[in-house]
């Protein structure tokens, strides 16, 4: 028998009870849809951190504070203070493979501007930081290599930090703040980078001079961590080993076990965050799997009660000369259809609710082509595995006991 004819055939079958396939689909179409809407989770979360990541900067290799022991018990990452001002110094004096260095140090910090105030975090940064982080100027302008190496009382502010102090849409520039009871002068408004990774707010921030922070605000001889830009992408690695052996042999001579500083690069980060949302993605998606194998046994389920309601007419298929492969084929077919015609349903329904949970929930989505080919051949393979065994059963009935059954 034509192909042809046995799509028209099972198309027929199928349109019989409306109702009955609508139900059985409807198994099909919920685990298409959720595989849909998991993947493009798992993919969007994936695209949001390494974009976030990238923001950070470009070819970024990052001197942390190591760990040390108490009694025994390894400390948290960053419980050593070994990093000096000077260890920055040293990388950009000694380092060939760098562009841009600057040391950092992080705080929590009450701001006050008139009788308004916000607390927000305070990065305290050489001039290096903004060529790293490529941070744009709305208003204003950013503090110069001398500004940013001396203990001025300056600094420049985030959207959120200004519309919070200033209110919405004023220009801060040469306006005044306090920071923890300390006067700065506001040289501009960094432009808005939005929301970032797990929403954080990227322009609640205040970015001022690193001593000024350092020793003004925070009251410490010790830097918290090193940014170096490497001078380009195949650098990274290199320039990583190179700091490395500056700090170990040149400023701290390491000589035990005990890591006194971690180094980092932004493709470890990445590659880091990726193997985590590469598991969450493979456990979301093996979830919403569940629901196609689920579906799939709804249609074998439906299949063998249809095979049983159509005995008679198998029986008269296979007297007038039907061969079992067609019978086999018809049933097949029809199964097919049931499951393809659900994933497209799907697909289009886990689309819609992948967008929906973009808008209004703001999660980063990321429908891809892959997630939709995966969903057709899921579905079209669901349809073949639960659909086979109905259909052998009908190819397998005797004509004659067929031709009886009531």
């Amino acid at each position: 028998m034509k192909f042809t004819n046995l799509v028209r055939l099972a198309l027929v079958a199928i349109a019989r009870n409306k109702l009955r396939t609508l139900l059985t689909m409807l198994g099909i179409i919920i685990g298409v849809a959720s595989v849909i809407v998991m993947l493009a989770i798992g993919h969007g979360s994936d695209q949001s951190i390494k974009k976030e990541i990238s923001g950070l900067g470009t070819n970024v290799v990052t001197v942390r504070n190591g760990t040390t022991t108490n009694a025994g018990v390894r400390q948290e990452s960053g419980t050593l203070t070994a990093l000096k001002p000077a260890d920055a110094d040293a990388i950009r004096r000694y380092s060939t493979l760098s562009k841009y260095v600057t040391p950092m140090v992080v705080t929590q910090a009450q701001l006050i501007a008139g009788t308004k105030n916000w607390r927000s975090q305070v990065y305290g940064v050489e001039a290096d930081y903004f060529k790293i982080t490529g941070i744009e100027m709305q208003y204003g302008t950013m503090f110069n290599a001398f500004q940013g190496k001396s203990p001025a009382k300056i600094c420049v502010i985030g959207q959120t930090v200004a519309e919070n102090l200033f209110g919405e849409g004023v220009d801060p520039t040469g306006k005044s703040i306090r920071i923890d009871k300390l006067p700065f002068k506001v040289l501009g408004m960094i432009r808005s980078k939005g929301p970032g990774l797990f929403g954080l707010d990227r322009d609640d921030i205040v970015i001022a001079p690193f001593k000024t922070v350092q020793r003004r605000i925070l009251s410490i001889d010790y830097v918290q961590q090193i940014i170096v830009s490497a001078i380009d992408e195949n650098s990274i690695q290199p320039c990583k080993d190179e700091i490395e052996r500056i700090l170990v042999h040149k400023q701290h001579r390491v000589k035990n076990d005990e890591a006194l500083f971690v180094v980092r690069t932004q493709t470890e980060l990445t590659n880091f965050f990726g193997t985590i949302t590469g598991v969450l993605t493979v456990l979301l998606a093996s979830i919403a799997f569940i629901s196609l194998i689920v579906g799939g046994i709804g249609i074998m389920n439906i299949m063998l009660v249809s095979v049983t309601e159509r005995t008679r007419e198998i029986g008269i298929r296979l007297a007038v000369g039907a061969k079992r492969r067609d019978v086999l084929m018809q049933f097949l077919v029809e199964s097919v259809i049931l499951c393809l015609t659900g994933g497209a349903i799907g697909v289009l329904l886990g689309t819609l609710v992948s967008v929906l949970f973009a808008s209004v929930l703001g999660w980063p989505i990321a429908v891809t082509f892959d997630s939709i080919f995966m969903a057709f051949v899921c579905s079209s393979s669901v349809g073949i595995f639960f659909g086979f065994y109905p259909a052998r059963k009908a190819s397998k009935l005797n004509p004659v006991d067929a031709l009886r059954y009531e």
